[in-house]
């Protein structure tokens, strides 16, 4: 009983002996395949990584720049408004000089006319009292 024990040992040693020897060679390919590309993907990460750093400093200083542009677009929104109310202030006090140049217009017409009919009024009143003076007389 114990040689044939013995012996079944030895059987699944020999099995799993055969087994594992094409594991192994398996293995051992796919370690050199690893390493293959490992070393290819090292070759292409370092230049990568360069580009990725250039492309990072890259993009800062356009932030900056985007960041000072957007400030000199408040500042000229800022003028463009200042300037704005202004000319709205102008607008207003034009719009009332027009309507006091209209009044003052108005009035100065209205005084004219007024001056020529009491002007002739009183022309044809003189008219008639120095007709009928001559008539009476």
């Amino acid at each position: 009983m114990i040689t044939t024990a013995l012996l079944l040992i030895a059987l699944c040693a020999v099995v799993l002996t055969a087994v594992l020897l094409p594991t192994l060679l398996a293995l051992k390919r796919v370690a050199f395949r690893a390493e293959t590309v490992l070393m290819i993907l090292e070759r292409e990460i370092r230049p990568l990584s360069s580009q990725i750093q250039a492309l990072a400093e890259e993009l800062r200083a356009l932030s900056r720049h985007a960041g000072q542009e957007l400030e000199r677009v408040g500042v000229v929104a800022g003028r463009v408004d200042d300037l704005t109310n202004r000319i709205a202030r102008i607008v207003g006090i034009v719009g009332g000089l027009t309507r006091v140049g209209q009044l003052v217009g108005a009035a100065t017409g209205v005084k004219k006319g007024w001056d020529v009919f009491i002007t002739r009024w009183m022309s044809k009143n003189k008219k008639h009292e120095s007709r009928g003076r001559t008539r009476d007389g």
